[in-house]
């Protein structure tokens, strides 16, 4: 047995409806399938696979997300757009660029107060080699 990759993770809110905005109309994952369990919650689609759970109404007071910093994603599109929407939003964010890259970073923390990286990279940028992308990604 070994590992292919991350299926989902699961995030506990008492603000569902927060949390879905931030995921389906901020980040332009979309809500699908899910089976029917005998609590509320979601499933969140990014490429036709629910990478994101939620569960509504098991938020422990004080609970942090551990030992675990963050989440990253890889997205396509304007990282400076984004930031500018977050913002607008009122939500507050951070850009960096990875040294030695033309990878751009945008970190902010979603309804629940779990940190969201979003990477936005060009594979096409000169001297960026696509192998040194996909490792950076991972």
């Amino acid at each position: 047995m070994s590992v292919e990759g991350v299926d989902h993770y699961t995030i506990l809110t008492d603000d569902i409806a927060a949390t879905r905005r931030f995921y389906c109309d901020l980040l332009g994952l979309s809500e699908g399938w899910r089976p029917h369990f005998d609590f509320p919650g979601a499933w969140l689609y990014a490429g036709g696979r629910p990478i994101v759970h939620v569960i509504e109404g098991r938020k422990i007071p004080g609970r942090t997300t551990g030992a675990v910093d963050h989440l990253a994603f890889r997205n396509s599109g304007d990282p400076d757009e984004f930031s500018r929407r977050l913002t607008h939003d009122g939500i507050e964010n951070e850009m960096r660029t990875v040294v030695g890259t033309r990878i751009r970073q945008v970190f902010c923390r979603d309804p629940n107060g779990v940190k969201i990286e979003l990477n936005y990279a060009n594979a096409e940028a000169e001297g960026l080699r696509p192998e040194l992308l996909a490792s950076s990604l991972a």
